[in-house]
Formats: C-alpha cells, structure tokens, sequence
C-alpha cells in the first residue's frame, strides 16, 4: 500500500492487488456488495454517500469486519473505535504497511475516546466503526459529507433506541424472541417480520431502512475466509 500526501490536500493511497484479490467491490461509487438476494443477484448497500451517514449493525464481529473489509475496498480510510482492539488486528493486516514497512494508515485503531478524524472526500471516503457494546455514546456522530458511523450493537438494548432509531440503514443479524420484539417497537416492524428476523440462519441479514425490508445471505469470498474465518453470527 503506497501511501502520498501535499499541503491541504487529503492523502491518496493505492490497494495492494493481494487487498483486491480478496475482496470483490461493486462499480458504484460509495456502493458495496453485502450479499445475495434470493435469485442470486448481488445485493448492495449505499453504504458511503455525499451525505453524512448513520449505520447501525446488530450483529457479531463477523459482520461488523466484513462492513469494514468492503469499505476499504471501495477506498474508504477506516478508523475502528474500540474496546477490544485484538479483535480488529486482522483490518490492518489486511490494510498491508507502506514503504517505511510500518502499517498502512488505511485503518486506524483507536481507544473509546474523541479523536481528530481524517477529512473525508469523495476520494478518501471515511468509514468509522464505533464498537462500544450495546449503548453507545456519540463519540464519531457523522457531521461531512462521505462520513458514515457505523455503530456495532452485540444485541439489542432498551437505551440504545435513540441511536438505533436514528440510523440511515441498519443491518440485523438473527435475534432472539425478546430482542426481536424490542426491534419491533423501536422500528415499528410487523409480527411477520419478527418472526422472520427471529429465525434468520446464521448467514443472513436484514437490510432495514426507511421503505426497506430486504434480506439477504451474506457473500464471502475464499480470500476474505481466510482473514476473517467462516461465516457466523456472534463474535
């Protein structure tokens, strides 16, 4: 990964051919191929846009990685918030190191506390990844254009509505029978919709939006196993 920067002028950077080779971006600027529908046809999500951006993803890890693995592959600067940085190694791993042999600063790994953030552009959109357990504080809220906050819940919690509520998209893993009926009230869903999100397989998800119901299987490919493992849901 070579990395360039000039006085006032956001840094660019070129993915190494191992980081594409593992990862399939789609063409659409800002759009990343999540999944499947059930013909097959590739599912993607509008996931960095001209316009500060909210995602909330109520799930496990694998997912939550993999969000983070599609954006660095459609050129996203991605800085992971966390309280397990362990967890988040594989990123910059994957992100490979510059010429200097240390790592890329393609990702960034950061403790739970306020911190500068690169500016974000059409070229360098930013994708930061709040991983604070399942009330999260509004640490990174997204204010730019081609920023977008994604906020990791491990379940669903009464207090994290707000956030929850807020959010441009939301990606929902399987849930147990309780947590499916206070995602129902916090998004207003129907009893066949809790049901069905109740007993997603443990390789779906639900695409949520405003007018948006869309499941979907999750698509891995072999390079992207090998860093993240086989698909699950949980961490």
């Amino acid at each position: 990964m070579d990395t360039k920067s000039g006085a006032g002028v956001a840094p660019e950077f070129t993915v190494s051919a191992e980081m594409l080779s593992a990862i399939s971006p789609s063409g659409d600027r800002g759009g990343m191929v999540l999944g499947s529908g059930v013909q097959g046809e590739p599912m993607i999500i509008s996931a960095l846009r001209p316009a500060p951006t909210r995602i909330v993803l109520v799930g496990g890890l694998y997912l939550a990685r993999q969000v983070a693995l599609r954006a660095m592959a459609v050129g996203a600067w991605v800085v992971v918030a966390t309280g397990r940085p362990a967890a988040w190694q594989v990123l910059q791993k994957a992100a490979g190191t510059g010429p200097d042999g240390r790592p890329a600063p393609l990702v960034q790994i950061r403790r739970l506390s306020p911190v500068e953030l690169p500016r974000p552009s059409e070229d360098s959109p930013l994708l930061v990844v709040h991983d604070g357990g399942p009330t999260p504080q509004e640490l990174f809220p997204p204010r730019s254009p081609w920023q977008t906050t994604v906020y990791v819940l491990p379940y669903m919690h009464p207090q994290a509505g707000a956030t929850a509520s807020t959010a441009d998209l939301v990606l929902l893993q399987r849930l147990p029978v309780g947590q499916a009926q206070l995602a129902g009230r916090v998004w207003n869903l129907p009893p066949h919709m809790l049901q069905q999100l109740s007993n997603l397989p443990d390789d779906q998800v639900v695409a949520l939006g405003r007018n948006l119901w869309k499941p979907m299987r999750l698509v891995t490919t072999q390079k992207e196993q090998q860093i993240l493992g086989p698909v699950r849901r949980g961490d």
